[in-house]
């Protein structure tokens, strides 16, 4: 019998991403020569389909926008942590044929503002609204001391970003994306945006900046990013975020206890690199 496993990314746009790199790399650190990791160009209206027809060989998901929240109805069981934010960036599929959806993308920047030294802050800012800032104040609720600022395009954005906040016990407050350079004043912002859309913000960079969490990995500096390390700032890059939680996924996944980081984080960088 084939003890062939496979895993796989889904998501649309889903080319760009990095994490058959990294997941590849950790099967061959540890051994793991019958696993595979493949990327899936994959929307919201193909998702169901997709999912039927997974068969036994298939041991989980790694899933990307527009997919986070369009996974849940299709899971058997969420965890607490993926269901405070109603986003699910990973699915173990068992043997059983249970689907279990988890979030490894929020204990994923806890552990990448702890490797830069960030374990606590007075007050923080976050660029953007989404699954993936939904992710980001849940991990200000363990981070973060006092109140959190989200810089968005529209009340209905707003709504939604205070509304997560008063779920997952963060004092949330809100302001229109025209007044976004002030964001950059707080000791820690997180950029939840997609690429191109806090360009403008890079003349804004204070003199003597906080963190940034940029949660962007490609294209890599994004230009806030760049302005922010000129300027002597601590930078938290997409790809430490990319690599914290697929550690988790990797473990989920594999069974193994420990995934290889340091290993996953070269493959990484290289891949990176070559771009």
């Amino acid at each position: 019998m084939s003890t062939q496993r496979r895993a796989a990314v889904l998501g649309s746009p889903i080319a760009h991403s990095l994490s058959p790199v990294l997941h590849r790399a950790a099967y061959a650190e540890l051994g793991l020569d019958d696993w595979s990791y493949e990327r899936f160009e994959i929307d919201e209206a193909a998702l169901p389909g997709f999912v039927a027809e997974l068969d036994g060989s298939w041991a989980g998901l790694s899933l990307t926008m527009p997919l986070k929240r369009a996974i849940i109805p299709l899971l058997d069981e969420v965890s607490e942590t993926a269901a405070s934010v109603e986003a699910v960036n990973t699915v173990v599929l068992r043997e059983d044929g249970r689907r279990i959806g988890d979030n490894t993308d929020i204990p994923g920047m806890i552990a990448a503002l702890r490797e830069r030294g960030v374990e606590k802050a007075e007050s923080a800012a976050i660029l953007g609204a989404g699954a993936t800032a939904s992710s980001a104040l849940a991990a200000l609720a363990r981070v973060c001391a006092g109140p959190v600022t989200a810089y968005v395009r529209s009340e209905a954005r707003a709504a939604e970003m205070r509304g997560w906040g008063e779920r997952l016990g963060v004092d949330v407050r809100t302001a229109g994306w025209d007044d976004a350079a002030r964001a950059l004043e707080a000791p820690l912002v997180i950029a939840t945006t997609p690429a191109g859309a806090t360009d403008a913000l890079a003349a804004s960079v204070p003199a003597r900046p906080g963190t940034l969490f940029d949660v962007l990995y490609d294209p890599w500096p994004t230009a806030l990013a760049a302005a922010w390390s000129d300027r002597g700032g601590e930078i938290v890059g997409g790809l430490d975020l990319l690599v914290h939680q697929a550690v988790l996924q990797v473990e989920q996944m594999t069974g193994v206890p420990r995934a290889p980081l340091a290993a996953m984080r070269a493959a990484g960088e290289a891949a990176l690199a070559a771009r």
